[in-house]
């Protein structure tokens, strides 16, 4: 008995207590090695002529084009249940349409992702060029296709059924009765920031290589957070939070209250990428105090 109670306090005590564990785990040397990637050059005109640029800005056409699709065809077939019966909760409601814009964001970035990054939606495009993510070129390029995408989704959405688009709003963002324009601007900077945040967080080069399902997750925490934000700011402004699906809606449906709330869908927005870059490069990496 002597024996075997040595071999158990030993073996208890084979290992350290303080041996880290789960991802931390991995070798220090992983850290000690990975270099930071440099920072994309401000302009590069080298890009102009490849096509996995055009590639990369095409994709994010039609995935915001499919994006609005999905997702104004949605928000229509709530108010309208809304209209007909008073209650959202005979279809899917607020949840389903938080779904629908989570889910398509989980399903889109998946798709594109290895294209041209899955962005689509330019503030989380903004805030990684705030990060020096890639070149002002692409950038710019970016947003132009993303927000031409979106106009094109919204538009089918009113070329398939104009009378009823017109009716129920066009999926449009607007300041909701009882909030004001400080109301709205606030939940779209707070919702940005949230978004912006877990892009940088879910896509972060040193947790991918250090940890090989990240990369593979990305997608799934992404399309979460937007499920998560919708759920909040759904009844303030019908949840923007992405400039390009709120001008797209906006000039399709082309509503006097809806241009006058708009400037709310883009400061905010851009805000709020702002802060998460700001956030994530300087407190959560602290690369502006790495030695060089």
């Amino acid at each position: 008995m002597e024996g075997k109670e040595e071999d158990v306090r030993l073996g208890a005590n084979k290992f350290n207590e303080r041996q880290p564990i789960g991802t931390a785990a991995q070798s220090q040397d992983d850290a000690k090695d990975y270099q930071e990637p440099p920072p994309a050059p401000l302009f590069e005109p080298d890009e102009l002529t490849s096509w996995s640029f055009y590639r990369a800005g095409i994709a994010e056409f039609f995935a915001t084009f499919l994006f609005l699709y999905i997702t104004v065809l949605t928000v229509m077939g709530v108010v309208r249940s809304n209209e007909a019966n008073g209650n959202t909760c005979k279809t899917v409601g607020i949840q389903g349409i938080a779904w629908a814009f989570g889910g398509m964001i989980f399903a889109l970035v998946y798709c594109t992702a290895g294209i041209s990054g899955g962005h689509i939606n330019p503030a989380v495009t903004f805030g990684l060029f705030l990060a020096r993510k890639l070149s002002l070129t692409r950038a710019i390029f970016y947003m132009v296709m993303q927000c031409l995408g979106a106009i094109c989704g919204a538009g089918v959405v009113k070329g398939f059924q104009p009378n009823p688009y017109n009716r129920l709003g066009g999926g449009a963002n607007m300041v909701s009765k009882g909030y004001t324009k400080g109301d709205g601007l606030g939940a779209e900077i707070v919702g940005t920031f949230i978004l912006v945040y877990t892009v940088f967080s879910a896509t972060d080069a040193k947790r991918s290589a250090r940890d090989s399902h990240v990369p593979i997750l990305a997608p799934l925490p992404i399309g979460f957070a937007v499920f998560l934000v919708h759920l909040a700011t759904i009844p303030i402004t019908g949840t923007g939070i992405n400039p390009a699906r709120s001008l797209g809606a906006a000039i399709i449906y082309n509503n006097e209250k809806a241009w006058d709330d708009h400037w709310i869908f883009w400061v905010g927005p851009f805000i709020g990428a702002g802060l998460a870059a700001l956030y994530h490069q300087v407190v959560i990496r602290a690369i502006p105090f790495k030695s060089k």
